[in-house]
This record gives structure tokens, sequence and C-alpha cells, in this order.
């Protein structure tokens, strides 16, 4: 089992903060706790309940896997535009569908190395 690293998933929550353009007083409300201990959780020097790490998860609307292990979910949308569709499927919807499948289980493979 794979170690958290408290600092690293400190910086993801704040560079998801901040790329959202959030002060940390506002993720902070966001999350109904203080100011100060959302600063002890970015440097990571206090570990947040498993309550308070599902409301940055769902403040920042980031999946736990991103803010925990740097490991981003890409969404329908992106697999879309990767695939050159521009956001929609079109005739050669089953081919998409087995890129998508394919990378799906690539990135799965890859988040267990």
């Amino acid at each position: 089992m794979r170690k958290l690293d408290y600092n690293k998933i400190g910086q993801r929550i704040r560079q998801a903060r901040k790329a959202k353009g959030w002060s940390q007083g506002e993720l902070a409300e966001k999350c109904n706790i203080s100011m100060s201990f959302l600063g002890h959780i970015e440097r990571g020097t206090r570990i947040m309940s498993m309550d308070t790490f599902a409301a940055v998860c769902e403040s920042l609307d980031a999946k736990a896997d991103e803010l925990l292990w740097g490991i981003p979910e890409p969404t329908e949308a992106s697999l879309y535009g990767m695939w050159g569709h521009a956001g929609t499927k079109n005739a050669d919807s089953d081919s998409y569908m087995m890129y998508t499948k394919i990378m799906k289980s690539v990135a799965e493979i890859m988040s267990k190395a």
C-alpha cells in the first residue's frame, strides 16, 4: 500500500484552489473549516478528517485520486477532444468507445504501478 504524502496532498489542494482563483478564506468557508486549519492542510502539517477531505474534493470539484495521488481522471469531453470529435459522437463512435476503454485501462494500470 502506498503511503500518503501530506505535503504533496496539500500542494495539490493549493494548486486546485489557486486554479479556481480562490483565496484560502474562500475555500475554508466552503469547507466549513478555519482558514488557519486550511493553511496547515496545504502545508501538510495537519491531517484532515475524511469529512473535511470530502468537503475539499466537492468544493474544488476534484476527484480524490487527483488530490491524494496526483492522478487526474479525464472527462468524457476531454476524451472526445483527444479523439478529434469536437465534443460530439459521430459515425465512428464504436472505435471511439474502444479507444476510451483502452485508455481507461491504461490509466488504471499506471495508477497501480
